[in-house]
């Protein structure tokens, strides 16, 4: 390989190479996600998915409602949708200039400094629900199938939430069958009946997972939370770190379904023109009022069981046959992403795109940054705000953040040509310390790279 060829190859993506949606929709996302992740910033658990513990009520339990019916889970799902193109997008460019292994060498190579960058977030900013680690470690199982159709990468994805939902359901009947077990021996009368060691276990399994469930334990394990959270750097490092190493294995082995679904679906959105705006707007209306019609009404029958035993997971294993929470999911990001795009399409919001732009540009740097700026907030080596704002105040710091992220992306960009941490992740990527500054003689306009 000579030099002007390896060099041309590791140079930044020219101003006309880029996509300008996808980094709009990639500024929407992160700032999305955020949305979704205040909870675990803000809140003890269990508070963070119960608001029984607290009893809250009015527009706190709204909120939690609105939140866990129309939103959650959906913003990750766009930004897995964008990872997957971009795996496309990234691979497809490398193998237009060089052949042979190269392109490759540098795909892996990109993954795995992302693999650093997600333990890093997950260790060291103490962030234990990072998906960067996910990402890396689920993308280079995506380089696979990046060559595949648009229909075999949708068929793909409808495999991968028909596997997610059956991992949901076989979790859930496990617990379900737990509890069935240790009620039939509670029944017996061990006055008469001596108890085998496997009916002591499952008796045992079955108090400890009801006494979980108690009000009381909720209250215990909340004020623990907030105890070590607000505490010393050495008790919180411990208990995050841990928090950290669970959610990193847990979630790439149970939770793993579900990132390769939208990846697989990003895939194939790339190439049919559907994630860049090109299909036709009917496609998008049907996303839109399938995906959430359907969406919504799924979340409404998930969620209703939950209230109706208030809340408590003991009540609510033994009693509901069936998770949805993957499908649910599944629709309501559709129909979200297919409002974005008949936004996008009607030609009234090019401001808000514009204005997302230089934040999708600056994705990776932003969402590294919640992780500082957000924790410092509330962590108690930072300004201590942990547990002690509600859950709807929790929001105005998202607000907050928002317009911070907004307002230095744009001005970061009229003078940088990357993100600080976009920069690094190229230079480690190809081994090459790439163009930073923009030049005195560019035009100086925002995002331009």
């Amino acid at each position: 390989m000579n030099q002007p060829t390896t060099a041309s190859l590791a140079a930044p993506v020219s101003q006309q190479e880029r996509i300008i949606i996808l980094d709009s929709l990639r500024g929407i996302a992160i700032l999305g996600i955020l949305l979704m992740n205040i909870p675990g910033f803000a809140l003890p658990d269990p508070v963070i998915y119960d608001p029984s513990v607290l009893y809250e009520s009015g527009i706190n339990y709204r909120t939690w409602y609105f939140i866990e019916w129309f939103m959650e889970g959906s913003q990750r799902a766009l930004f897995s949708m964008l990872f997957g193109a971009g795996i496309v997008l990234f691979v497809s460019r490398q193998e237009k200039r060089v052949e042979g292994t190269l392109p490759a060498d540098y795909f892996f190579r990109r993954q795995l400094w992302l693999l650093v960058f997600g333990l890093f977030n997950a260790f060291i900013l103490l962030w234990f629900w990072d998906v960067l680690f996910h990402y890396a470690c689920l993308g280079m199982i995506m380089f696979t199938f990046r060559r595949l159709s648009p229909k075999a990468l949708i068929i793909g994805a409808v495999v991968c939430l028909f596997l997610q939902t059956a991992r949901e359901n076989v979790d859930a009947y496990r617990d379900r069958r737990e509890i069935q077990r240790g009620e039939l021996v509670a029944k017996m009368d061990t006055t008469t009946t001596k108890l085998t060691d496997q009916q002591q276990e499952a008796l045992g399994g079955m108090k400890e997972f009801k006494k979980k469930a108690s009000p009381e334990e909720k209250l215990k394990k909340k004020e623990k939370n907030l105890k070590i959270v607000r505490g010393n750097y050495g008790g919180f490092y411990e208990y995050q770190s841990e928090r950290s190493f669970k959610s990193e294995v847990n979630y790439l082995y149970y939770g793993g379904w579900d990132v390769l679904l939208f990846m697989f679906l990003g895939m194939a959105f790339f190439k049919n023109g559907v994630l860049t705006g090109k299909a036709p707007a009917k496609l998008y209306w049907a996303m839109f009022i399938a995906g959430l019609g359907l969406g919504l009404a799924i979340s409404y029958f998930r969620l209703q069981p939950l209230i109706d035993y208030k809340f408590n997971y003991f009540d609510y294993t033994k009693n509901v046959s069936f998770e949805y929470y993957g499908v649910s999911r599944a629709f309501r990001a559709l129909g979200i992403f297919g409002l974005i795009m008949l936004l996008y399409k009607s030609g009234w919001f090019k401001w808000l795109f514009a204005l997302m732009r230089p934040v999708g540009q600056m994705a990776f740097t932003n969402y590294l940054m919640q992780s500082l700026v957000v924790g410092l907030f509330f962590y108690g080596v930072g300004f201590g705000m942990f547990g002690k704002l509600q859950r709807y105040e929790i929001y105005y710091v998202v607000a907050a953040t928002w317009l911070l992220q907004i307002a230095w992306s744009h001005l970061w960009l009229k003078y940088f040509r990357f993100g600080p941490l976009e920069w690094l992740w190229r230079s480690l990527t190809y081994w090459k310390s790439q163009p930073f500054r923009i030049k005195s003689s560019n035009t100086g306009k925002p995002g331009t790279s």
